[in-house]
């Protein structure tokens, strides 16, 4: 079991990278939502100058939002800045996409995406909009091609799956793993997020709550994006809906979607405590003897990477995980 992190990409990004380093995470990854945090390869360029050992990559990468050329030149820039050191992901989209009121991209579009970017960083050369495009970059404007980097693909569900089976070199999923990840790539990456106990805290403790709070809100999200009824089976769901379907449908997606994973509304913190059943049984959250058993659980599971995404003190919570995990030896 490989154990990473994860970030919003922020101004504090370089500097808890840089800790995450010294702490024995094995890799950072950094998300692509530009309507809520900072550019993703501008943040993984100041990542790379503040370190020389952990593992840096974009998770994930939404197709729509970038010209293949430009995520192929800027993946190429930041493996001359971190040699041996680069992995990307591209997905279908979640919040850089629905942060603008879009659903998530067809997959058959995210494997001719995927297609294109791995023909460009081979050299060679591809079709996209009605024309051949190719890496023309000369000596000390980008590293000779070809430039082998590996691609894993965003997936939570079959379609996506079946997409990482045929083009790519690892699946990256989001809280829960999937089980049939194990026959479609032997590097099954899952982002997970949660919060360890200090010794006397519960479900109950403010310290808990709050930091679980952007957490939780986002099991609203999610299902509310899947199903708006849906959430309604969640506790506190049917409150949160009402609350949110109270916003002009025009603008409904900027409300739904702000301060995801970072800060949780109001409404969304005081309906934490109602989702605390759900949090203990899916999180990565307990004491850290507890959250070094759902770890090894995962493992047994067939995920081969945890990326934790800590949330609220990022330094406290990245020294606590690391020394439930990394310090106690999990699997």
């Amino acid at each position: 079991m490989i154990l990473s992190c994860a970030f919003p990409p922020s101004v504090d990004s370089p500097g808890q990278v840089q800790l995450a380093e010294h702490l024995g995470y094995h890799r950072a990854w950094l998300y692509d939502s530009p309507a809520l945090y900072h550019d993703v390869w501008m943040a993984l360029a100041r990542c790379a100058d503040r370190t020389s050992s952990i593992g840096l990559g974009p998770a994930v990468l939404i197709p729509s939002l970038r010209h293949p050329m430009v995520n192929a030149s800027a993946i190429a820039s930041l493996c001359e800045q971190a040699p041996g050191r680069v992995a990307v992901a591209v997905g279908a989209g979640f919040t850089g996409r629905m942060t603008m009121g879009k659903r998530a991209l067809a997959w058959r579009d995210v494997a001719a995406y995927v297609g294109v970017l791995r023909t460009l960083l081979a050299g060679g050369e591809a079709e996209w909009d009605g024309a051949v495009i190719r890496m023309l970059h000369p000596a000390g404007f980008g590293p000779p091609r070809p430039v082998e980097v590996p691609i894993l693909i965003g997936a939570d569900g079959p379609k996506g799956l079946a997409v990482a089976a045929e083009i790519g070199d690892g699946v990256f999923s989001a809280g829960f793993p999937q089980p049939d990840a194990v026959e479609a790539a032997p590097w099954r990456a899952l982002l997970g997020f949660g919060t360890v106990f200090d010794d006397g805290e519960d479900f109950t403790s403010t310290r808990v709550l709050d930091t679980l709070a952007p957490i939780g809100a986002v099991l609203y999200h999610a299902t509310y994006e899947r199903g708006a009824d849906a959430v309604d089976a969640l506790p506190g769901g049917r409150a949160w809906r009402e609350a949110l379907e109270s916003v002009p449908l025009e603008t409904r997606h900027l409300a739904l979607h702000a301060g995801h994973l970072v800060e949780a509304s109001p409404l969304e913190r005081a309906s934490t405590a109602e989702l605390a059943p759900v949090l203990a049984s899916t999180s990565l959250s307990g004491s850290p003897e507890q959250v070094r058993r759902r770890v090894d659980e995962l493992a047994a599971a067939g995920v081969t990477e945890v990326a934790f995404q800590p949330v609220g003190d990022i330094e406290r919570e990245l020294r606590a995980f690391a020394g439930a995990t990394i310090g106690a030896g999990a699997s």
